[in-house]
This record gives structure tokens, sequence and C-alpha cells, in this order.
């Protein structure tokens, strides 16, 4: 497949596109709104030769920021347009950025919208975090001579060999790419083995291991988990998929035939399935509550539902042990550094390959355990509940993980300056 009928493909399934928001919307109304921006129709502010990030959603927003807040400090009068792709991760700009950037949805990768979005944004530079390749987007910049820059770049197996099957028009956007900062050496490799120039790598680590966990977010979850109860063990289940969701909960009513007094924190990673969760945990007879509503969390409570925005932080450090999700599900696992810079013991299961690197780091030094299925998971949990010193030798190996790799936020600064200057 070439550009031109990868093009033509894309203007074929935009209707599917469309409907597909329109289905989402459902749910999440905020998917209704804004489709302008996404064909590249917006009311930018007047400026021009600006540094423009693109995070697809929340979890790269969130990675980004300390960096994007580097760079507002060392260049103060740099115009900056974030995208994301999702309501969520809009959401998290605005909370964390204010007024001090512009924000739009990123275009699709049609040629009509990537040009509308160029002509209004002017960048002089373009930050992709982690993976986002799209070939119109790569193309269009390449022609107005803006450099694309792919921060904390990840590429497992499984996505290498997707590009893989579409060699040509990979090879060809690669070759347009002006660099790649990869979190790991095996993620470069992959990049190379797909036709990046060798040149244009650079190994900088990944930026979430630059975590910092502030002594406001300590004191505010050790004031939480004295509102839930400080003498029983929190468990938390964090980014859960469809088809997870029931596993845990499986999990967790083993627990309870050991620790009767336990609170399962349960957190969706997708909003829309707030609702859908807690009614879950209901029929199967769980006494449940939700974060949002306010609702008291007492000795009788067995299930919180974390159904809120930008408070994963907190809910980790007002819980004793953290079951990161995406993984009991082929969706490939979620950021275990959060719990890990909290000095919680992690376990995962084994649908790991979004963080490949990250996760064999944690496993090797004792920090995360893996797990197969909701029984082992409930073993687990019981062993560690039952041996609290083993819990927190687990977790110290986990924080120190995270300290002994930081710095990848100052090594992709510097190749990011390289292009400002």
């Amino acid at each position: 497949m070439n550009r031109f009928s990868y093009t033509l493909l894309y203007y074929l399934l935009l209707p599917v596109v469309f409907t597909r928001l329109l289905l989402r919307a459902r749910k999440v109304p905020l998917y209704r709104k804004r489709w302008a921006e996404r064909l590249g129709f917006f009311k930018a502010p007047a400026q021009s030769n600006g540094l423009w990030v693109h995070a697809v959603s929340v979890g790269e927003t969130i990675a980004a920021a300390p960096l994007i807040k580097q760079i507002q400090q060392a260049y103060p009068d740099l115009p900056i347009t974030i995208t994301t792709m999702t309501p969520t991760g809009s959401g998290r700009v605005r909370a964390l950025f204010g007024n001090s950037v512009f924000h739009v949805y990123v275009p699709y990768d049609t040629p009509g919208a990537v040009k509308r979005f160029l002509r209004r944004v002017k960048p002089r530079l373009a930050l992709v975090m982690e993976t986002e390749l799209w070939p119109n987007l790569v193309h269009y910049c390449a022609r107005q001579q803006v450099p694309v820059l792919i921060a904390n770049a990840r590429l497992s197996e499984r996505s290498a060999r997707g590009y893989g099957r579409f060699a040509k028009l990979s090879k060809d956007m690669l070759s347009k790419v002006s660099a790649i900062a990869a979190q790991g050496e095996d993620d470069g490799q992959r990049f190379l083995a797909l036709g990046l120039a060798q040149q244009k790598l650079h190994i900088t680590g990944s930026v979430k291991f630059d975590i910092r966990v502030a002594d406001e977010l300590i004191n505010a979850g050790k004031k939480l988990r004295s509102q839930w109860g400080e003498n029983r063990p929190v468990l938390i289940a964090a980014s859960t998929h469809q088809g997870e969701d029931e596993q845990v909960l499986d999990a967790f009513a083993e627990v309870l035939q050991r620790n009767s007094n336990a609170l399962l924190v349960l957190v969706p990673r997708h909003p829309e399935r707030f609702g859908d969760v807690a009614a879950l945990c209901r029929t199967q007879g769980f006494d449940c509550v939700l974060r949002s509503k306010a609702e008291s969390v007492t000795p009788s409570t067995q299930v919180l539902v974390g159904d809120t925005m930008g408070e994963m932080m907190l809910l980790f450090a007002a819980s004793d042990i953290a079951f990161v999700g995406g993984s009991l599900v082929p969706s490939g696992g979620h950021n275990y550094l959060e719990p890990a810079a909290l000095k919680m013991p992690i376990l995962s299961g084994p649908h790991v390959f979004n963080f490949t690197n990250i996760s064999q780091m944690l496993v090797a030094a004792g920090g995360m355990e893996l797990i197969d299925d909701s029984h082992q998971l409930a073993e687990r949990l019981n062993q560690w509940l039952a041996d609290p010193a083993l819990a927190q030798q687990i977790g110290e190996a986990a924080q120190l993980v995270v300290e002994n790799n930081r710095g990848a936020q100052q090594r992709l600064f510097e190749v990011i300056s390289d292009y400002l200057d």
C-alpha cells in the first residue's frame, strides 16, 4: 500500500469513523461536539513558529506534562499547541495547562484536514508523544519543512508486525520523520527494521520514570484512607477493561473470604463504562458506591468505583496493593510506574506488550508479579495481605526501579532543544 491508496481508503472509511463517534456519544456526549476541529476547521490564535505537541489521550497527556512545563520555563515566549483525540484527553489538557497553551483535537489524517490544521497553527516543530504515526500528517509536515519528532516512542513486536504489513507506506513515512526518541533499545531496533535511518534514532528512555510524587499527594492519600478506614486493607484495580472487571470481582470475592473487611477501588479505563461497571458490581451482590457522587465509604462498603477523572494517583496513594489492568485481557497493560513511584506492590496479568521493557524491569527487580487469571490474582492478594513485610519489600523494589531510571525527560528535552534553538 502506498500513501495514495491509504488516503483513498481513509476517505472511504470516514463515514464509519463518524458513525463510531456518534455511537460513543451515546455514553459520552462530548464525542458529539467539536467535529469541525477533527476536519481542521477552527479559529486559531494569532501565533506562528511555535511548538505543536500531540498526545492521544489522558495517559500521554499526563506523561508529557512535566516535559511541556519544562519547555515553557525554558522558552517562555514559545507558543504551544496541544492536540488530543479524546474528550478525556482534552479535559486533562485544560486542567493541567489552562490558557497557557492552545488546544484543539488533532485533525483526521486526510490531506485537506491536515493542511488546514497546519495553515492555522503554523508550527516550527511537531512533537508526537509515543507512537502516533499518521502518513499524511508526517508527509505534509515534511512538505512544509516542519520537523516531526516522535518522542517517548515505543513499538511492540505486535505493532511492528502491523506496520510491517504495509512496508512501503511505513518506510516512506519513517523517511520523512526527522527523529525518533525511543524508550528502549528493543523499540529502536524495531524502528530501524521498518526502515528508519540510524542517524535519526535516539534512545532516551521513558519519561514516565521521571514521575514525581508531591508530599501534598501523599498527605491527601492518607486523609482519604482515614475516611475509608485506616485498619482495613484497600486494594486498587486500575485501568480495567471490558471482560476484566468480572475477573477482578471474582478474585475480590475470594479475598473477602479471608479478609472480610477489605475494600476494592475499581477504576475502569474508559469513562463510558463507569455506569456499566457500577451496575456489574451491584448485580454480583457487592455493596458498591461511586466516587463521583461523594457517597460515604462505610465499613460495609466493599467496592468503590473510581468514576472520576484526574484522581488515579490519589486513589493509588490511598491503597495498599495495585493491580494494573489491560493485562488480563489482550490490551497490553497500562502505566505501572504510577503505583511503583508510590512504593506499591504491583500485580499484572500476562498481556504487557505495551510496556514490555518497563514490566520486565519491574518483574526482574521483584517489584511486580505477573498472574494468569482471577484465581492467581486472589492467591497473590491474600498472600501479600497476610505478609505486610513482604508487600512492603516488593513495593520498595518497585520504587527503586523508578529511582534508578530517571533522566529520560532531560535527555528528551535536549533533543527537542536542538530543533527549537
